[in-house]
């Protein structure tokens, strides 16, 4: 068994028991953002589907690579411009960092119809950094209700990467925040279940507050190149 198999049977082991415990169902999503593709695959053969990329070309190259595992579900995680929106609706499944409009229409519009409706979900920058993208909590409803309009997009829920800090209790109160956006969400929109929130550092704490995807990389990968 490689290392990466190893961690990764650590890692769904701790997120059983969290799951067991809150009565929920939080899936792990792999972030495989700068490793190889042997690394992907081993971590493939362990049973994991659900891959995390934040660089477009690096994503597709992976993508391509390896196209005949076709159960493989790809995330588009990162920040994304205008002028790589038709790359990643051609290629992925998932966009979890939507936090313009502008994005989420040429997403829509450069979606190929045979690949069926791009999931998405709406980055919330809920700790308020300058430094990091999302939107304000406040934009949440009002982003929501547009690209629910959109043709060739599912909206599906929330991501946040909130501040790091020590402080457990920062920690929870940001979770809490989100995830209260979360529930009201899901009371407008039926195809919205999906909350991601927790890493490998924080991962616990998000899954008592209500996590339904968790994104863990550094745990699974080791320390990222």
């Amino acid at each position: 068994m490689t290392a990466i198999e190893q961690n990764l049977a650590k890692i769904c082991q701790q997120i059983a028991r969290l799951n067991q415990t809150s009565g929920q169902h939080t899936q792990l999503l792999a972030v495989s953002k700068t490793k190889p593709v042997k690394a992907i695959q081993d971590a493939y053969n362990a049973g994991q589907r659900l891959f995390g990329e934040n660089y477009v070309q690096e994503g597709i190259d992976k993508i391509k690579t390896l196209s005949n595992l076709t159960d493989i579900e790809w995330h588009f995680i990162g920040p994304l411009q205008s002028n790589k929106t038709r790359l990643v609706a051609e290629h992925f499944a998932w966009v979890q960092s939507v936090d313009r409009f502008k994005i989420a229409k040429r997403l829509s519009e450069q979606r190929p119809s045979q690949l069926g409706p791009l999931n998405i979900c709406l980055q919330v920058n809920i700790s308020g950094e300058e430094t990091k993208s999302g939107i304000t909590p406040d934009q949440v409803l009002p982003l929501a209700e547009q690209v629910a309009q959109l043709e060739h997009l599912t909206l599906r829920g929330l991501m946040a990467i909130p501040m790091k800090t020590q402080n457990v209790e920062t920690t929870q109160r940001y979770f809490a925040q989100l995830a209260e956006l979360y529930r009201i969400l899901g009371q407008k929109y039926s195809s919205v279940d999906t909350l991601s929130m927790g890493m490998s550092n924080d991962m616990q704490t998000a899954i008592e507050q209500g996590s339904t995807m968790v994104r863990v990389g550094t745990a699974i990968f080791g320390e990222r190149i």
